[in-house]
């Protein structure tokens, strides 16, 4: 691959719903551009961004790839994302790492959800957009509809840069508006010919618009389009620039990734109307942690934000870097901040897919991989070891589906925790965790797909089984009542007995409103009230001790006791057979009487849940909260249009709210729950529950 200078490259995120296209319009772009010989297609396996085992297999992206396109003298780095929104947070790295998005929509298929979330995204922090209308030569293809339907939800900044010539089985070019030519396609090879005279009006229509929309972005343009002067080539170009930049246009291209139409149209407007990464106007992702800024420039030092991961098993760890400035070399020694470790870097090279281009040197605003560093990990940057430059980390949201998982043999065991480590490393969403209490190990992520595909990788990339098991929930027992309580422990045997005797008040207390004086540890506090020694003092931590070995499994089910007081106020000793052991003993014996007597009821986690979803979703939603055992605690309405609904709901009915939500929703709600507190479980649940926690023991 030939160098390229910074202002020479374009970094263009490549979005869309699931099925419009994306994968198929990379390969459009290798075969117009001369990167590829024949084109791919994803039934035949055999494309360039589709390149690991599942993806192939599954015939969709799973994976965040980087596909460099040559084209006019300029490097555009396609960053293909996944469709699925179980990996929209891949999505929003992407984003992050791009100066433009390039969404693609499927004509025949219309706005889908997945077009409507990365238009809600990127309108929020003002990402420069083209979208391309995909698959113009499916039936029920309906160019017109979907502009209609784009500019009425969204804006009449998107504007139509180019018209079709015909549409479905009658699609045979495209109408350029700038250059008011009209092209019909053969593959994609094309040849001009007039534009309808019935077309002509409507040419003219749209190309005022476009003139509207860059006359906006400067005065003096704006003095020259009201006097109705002509704009000159490039006081066009640039206000085209300026207009898509400041997001006063969303240009809209049609075409078919398929068939070949309108894809040079597509580049065309690509290399001319997305920013370079070092336009001073552009929108920068990756922002320096402190006060201070740096411009995407060769002439600084260096630094580089870590922003994707691959484990392949040949090369080894693979990290995706974007260059925010200076020089990539081979050889270089870098500081890696989040690490505060130095780091050698190996190899350099650009990616293709899977394919690995040589790389002499990477500049600022180009993205390259690295192989085999040591420390680094998706989110860190890396820098100049004199001039430290350090960017704010990646956001990724909160996973908020679990299962868990188990082994299936020792050998199993012995590799699943590394094995889920690199997979982590490649994708920051998928979280593992080893509940201490239940002591499960849980896998989280945004759906069953993602979990899904995890599990096949765990089994054909690192040889280890698993399987799903039920998920368990860390439950507590408490105590509603009092009970008073005598636990005496005699034993005599020859020689020296043991001997413990204790009276013991056992109530509930809720930690936050006690106001006595003994020390509060893990929601139970012990106190004594003995008088005239009828236990030694130096016997009382031997009872505290008992009591707390005990708290740890309930009476019920097995879970640990909270929100319980206990207060030693008799008993008695002897001087030769009482020791520590004796009245750990009678504790215990105190414990399992008093608790019993004392009302003990089953305690469940509560999650605080916060819903966003559309409002015509809201009647739907807060209904599935009730019958979820929930409650609404409030809504709001959001700048967005959208309602947040906040409410509480037991955590053992939200094991499936991830995908259950989607459903309801169409994939247009979304989610966060965080723990809120233990509540009493409902008595006929609760017994029903407690039958079945015990038959589990």
């Amino acid at each position: 691959m030939k160098k390229y200078k910074t202002e020479q490259i374009r970094n263009i995120a490549l979005t869309g719903h699931s099925g419009s296209g994306k994968t198929s319009l990379v390969e459009a772009f290798l075969y117009k551009s001369g990167g590829k010989e024949r084109l791919g297609k994803v039934e035949e396996k055999n494309t360039t961004s589709d390149f690991n085992d599942q993806e192939i297999k599954r015939l969709s992206s799973i994976n965040t790839s980087i596909i460099p396109v040559e084209y006019e003298n300029k490097k555009i780095n396609f960053i293909d994302t996944p469709g699925s929104f179980d990996y929209f947070s891949e999505v929003k790295i992407a984003l992050r790492a791009a100066e433009a998005t390039l969404i693609t929509v499927d004509a025949s298929a219309g706005i889908e959800v997945g077009t409507e979330k990365v238009l809600d995204y990127t309108e929020e922090f003002g990402l420069p957009r083209m979208i391309f209308l995909n698959k113009m030569e499916k039936e029920n293809a309906k160019f017109n509809e979907i502009v209609a339907e784009l500019r009425s939800t969204y804006s009449n900044r998107m504007i139509p840069f180019t018209l079709t010539l015909g549409e479905a089985e009658d699609f045979t070019g495209i109408i350029d508006v700038l250059n008011k030519k009209a092209y019909e396609y053969d593959g994609f090879e094309r040849k001009e010919v007039e534009i309808p005279e019935i077309r002509k009006e409507e040419v003219d229509v749209v190309y005022t618009e476009i003139v509207e929309a860059i006359a906006e972005t400067d005065d003096e343009l704006m003095e020259k389009y009201f006097e109705g002067e002509e704009f000159t080539h490039e006081e066009l170009m640039e206000g085209i620039l300026s207009a898509v930049m400041e997001g006063l246009a969303v240009p809209i291209v049609a075409g078919s990734a398929q068939t070949g139409a309108g894809i040079d149209i597509l580049l065309d407007e690509i290399v001319k109307y997305m920013p370079a990464p070092n336009d001073e106007r552009a929108h920068s992702g990756f922002r320096p942690a402190g006060e201070e800024t740096r411009a995407i420039s060769v002439d600084d030092p260096f630094s580089a934000m870590v922003f994707k991961t691959y484990s392949d098993p040949y090369v080894g760890k693979i990290s995706i870097v974007k260059v925010l400035s200076g020089v990539l070399k081979e050889g270089m020694e870098v500081l890696n901040i989040n690490k505060e470790e130095t780091e050698k870097i190996g190899s350099v090279h650009f990616l293709r897919g899977k394919e690995q281009l040589d790389a002499e040197e990477v500049v600022a605003g180009d993205i390259a991989a690295i192989s085999k560093l040591s420390v680094t990990q998706t989110g860190d940057t890396l820098s100049d070891k004199k001039e430290v430059m350090e960017y704010k980390p990646l956001k990724v949201d909160k996973a908020n589906y679990y299962i868990a998982i188990e082994p299936v043999s020792k050998n199993d065991e012995d590799r699943i925790g590394s094995a889920l480590q690199k997979l982590h490393e490649e994708d920051p969403s998928f979280i593992i965790d080893r509940n201490q209490e239940t002591n499960q190990l849980t896998i989280g992520g945004f759906g069953s797909v993602q979990l899904q595909i995890i599990l096949e990788r765990l089994k054909e990339e690192y040889n280890v089984d698993t399987n799903i098991i039920p998920l368990k929930i860390a439950y507590r027992e408490t105590i509603k009542g009092k009970s008073d309580v005598q636990g005496r422990h005699k034993r005599q045997s020859g020689g020296a007995g043991q001997f413990g005797d204790v009276f013991i008040r056992f109530e509930p207390f809720v930690p936050a409103e006690y106001a006595g004086e003994g020390e509060v540890k893990d929601d139970f506090v012990f106190e004594e009230e003995v008088f005239g020694g009828a236990v030694p003092r130096n016997f009382f931590p031997a009872v505290e001790k008992g009591l707390r070995e005990k708290i740890k499994s309930g009476v019920l089910a097995g879970f640990p006791v909270v929100n319980v007081k206990a207060v030693l106020y008799d008993g008695s000793h002897h001087p030769v057979d009482s020791n520590e052991m004796a009245f750990i003993s009678a504790a215990h014996l105190a414990f399992n009487k008093g608790i019993p007597e004392a009302n003990p009821v089953l305690l469940e986690p509560v999650m605080k849940v916060e819903v966003e979803v559309p409002e015509n979703y809201m009647g739907d939603i807060m209904g599935d909260i009730n019958r979820r055992r929930g409650r609404v605690l409030g809504m709001e309405q959001l700048e967005n249009g959208n309602q947040l609904i906040v409410a509480e709901a037991p955590h053992s009915e939200l094991f499936e709210y991830a995908i259950d939500l989607r459903s309801m929703t169409q994939s247009r709600g979304s989610f966060d729950m965080e723990f809120e507190k233990y509540e009493e479980v409902p008595r006929e649940i609760s017994e029903k529950l407690i039958e079945e926690l015990n038959k589990e023991i």
